[in-house]
């Protein structure tokens, strides 16, 4: 039954991929890519529906990929943060879209709701394409890595950073004075 599902999907025009959700060891690795090296060991982990995989003792919190996504997409942030990815993942699973989810976010922070991140919290955005990961053993190669600093309500006039990359590689803020607002760090690729 799932082979005709999908092959009504695909002539439909919908775009199927699924693969199978890697160990729980596996998860773990791959999640935890995203981090500095240094902090990839004692780093809290969580798979992508939110399920709990490990409990770490240091500052970095790490989600797991979705399998149900084609390639490799995780990422680790402070922990100051996982009080706003909290709500989020609640308000997914409350079916909210992305514009809701912010809408909302934004109107809980505005009314001293919801818990930002700390000045300065980081995330680091690791992905790879699906050819390039060892699903069985966690490993990766040709990965890229863009990293954010989470600086709630800041502007381009509070921090001097463009609305837009002024060159490869450079720092730029976006979602300025709001309750995302964040510096996003996009190295070139080698």
């Amino acid at each position: 039954m799932k082979s005709i599902l999908t092959l009504f999907l695909v002539f439909s025009g919908f775009s199927v991929f699924a693969q199978s959700t890697p160990s729980k060891e596996t998860q773990i690795k791959l999640a935890t890519l995203a981090a500095p090296e240094n902090q990839r060991a004692d780093a809290t982990v969580y798979g992508f529906d939110g399920t709990l995989l490990r409990k770490g003792s240091n500052q970095t919190v790490c989600l797991g990929d979705d399998p149900g996504r084609e390639g490799l997409s995780v990422s680790c942030y402070h922990i100051s943060a996982q009080p706003f990815m909290e709500r989020g993942w609640a308000l997914r699973k409350e079916g909210k879209n992305a514009q809701e989810i912010f809408d909302i976010r934004e109107a809980e922070s505005k009314a001293g709701k919801l818990e930002l991140p700390d000045q300065g919290a980081t995330l680091h955005a690791l992905t790879a394409e699906h050819s390039d990961v060892n699903w069985e053993t966690g490993e990766a190669k040709n990965t890229y890595t863009r990293s954010v600093v989470y600086i709630p309500w800041a502007t381009a006039e509070s921090t001097g950073l463009p609305l837009k990359p002024a060159g490869p590689g450079l720092p730029w803020i976006m979602d300025p004075g709001t309750h995302r607002a964040h510096i996003m760090i996009n190295p070139t690729r080698d």
